[in-house]
């Protein structure tokens, strides 16, 4: 089990958080071990008889798990397998390893949350723009409804976790279609309205497939790259190539491209 204190940051600390609010503690859910964060562990060591150090690692986990046993059941037979990733480096006729290197790299760490539905992320930007494809004025729904439609990207109305459900039920009750397609799903957050692509012929069969498992995202995002063209990138090792058509021009801000050639080489042995 991953260690984790202050100041980290990541899908271990988001699963953390997840945890502690099912235990009771009001957080948010947010991926950065702060303040708050901080001080729902530390109670919940004291509470639970271990030593107050706000460091989460075995033991704190341990506790944390048997507290809420009910929650990590719901994403059992929903996790990617060995079996997804060679089914789909046979698909794309690539390496095992690139696919876990990519894997690796540009998933988003888990697919679904410990409630057992896929993880999400609304776009109110997006969601602005589907509307106009829909046929409707955004400006008439706008009043009351600023956290869930915007013009321009912005991050601050971002909640996280379960409560981007909130955010996504506000937007289905404007139009159901356009909110779906609105949202970025599971474990490489694929937007839905590249249900298409992705091999679907409607956002809500998307869906469906997104709430199943794992392995439905895996091979939804095969579909994406191969619609992208981004496959034969992966096949020349071209890692540069391949993480700006998927990561966009600030690719390397992040170093996608070293950070695939480094996973690379380690499951290449």
């Amino acid at each position: 089990m991953i260690t984790i204190k202050r100041n980290s940051k990541g899908d271990s600390v988001i699963l953390l958080q997840e945890l502690l609010v099912k235990a009771g503690y009001q957080i948010d859910i947010d991926g950065h071990f702060g303040k708050n964060t901080d001080n729902a562990v530390r109670e919940f060591q004291k509470k639970n008889n271990l030593v107050v150090d706000g460091i989460v690692g075995t033991k704190t986990w341990i506790k944390l798990t048997a507290a809420v046993p009910k929650e990590i059941q719901k994403t059992e037979g929903k996790l990617l397998s060995e079996n997804d990733l060679i089914n789909l480096a046979k698909e794309l006729d690539l390496e095992l390893a690139v696919i876990k290197a990519v894997n690796e790299v540009e998933s988003s760490g888990r697919g679904f949350l410990t409630s057992g539905k896929p993880k999400i992320l609304f776009e109110g930007h997006v969601f602005w723009k589907r509307l106009k494809l829909h046929g409707l004025n955004p400006d008439n729904y706008l009043t009351g409804n600023e956290e869930i439609l915007y013009p321009k990207w912005t991050k601050k109305y971002y909640k996280g976790g379960e409560k981007e459900y909130e955010r996504l039920t506000r937007a289905k009750a404007i139009n159901e279609s356009a909110a779906l397609e609105s949202a970025s799903w599971g474990l490489f957050q694929i937007l839905g309205y590249h249900y298409e692509i992705c091999g679907y012929n409607s956002v809500k069969s998307f869906v469906d497939a997104m709430n199943k498992s794992e392995g439905h995202h895996l091979m939804a995002f095969g579909k994406f790259i191969q619609s992208e063209g981004l496959v034969k990138h992966l096949r020349n090792k071209d890692w540069a190539k391949f993480a700006r058509g998927y990561n966009g021009p600030l690719f390397a801000e992040n170093k996608y491209d070293t950070k695939l050639a480094s996973a690379y080489k380690r499951y290449s042995g």
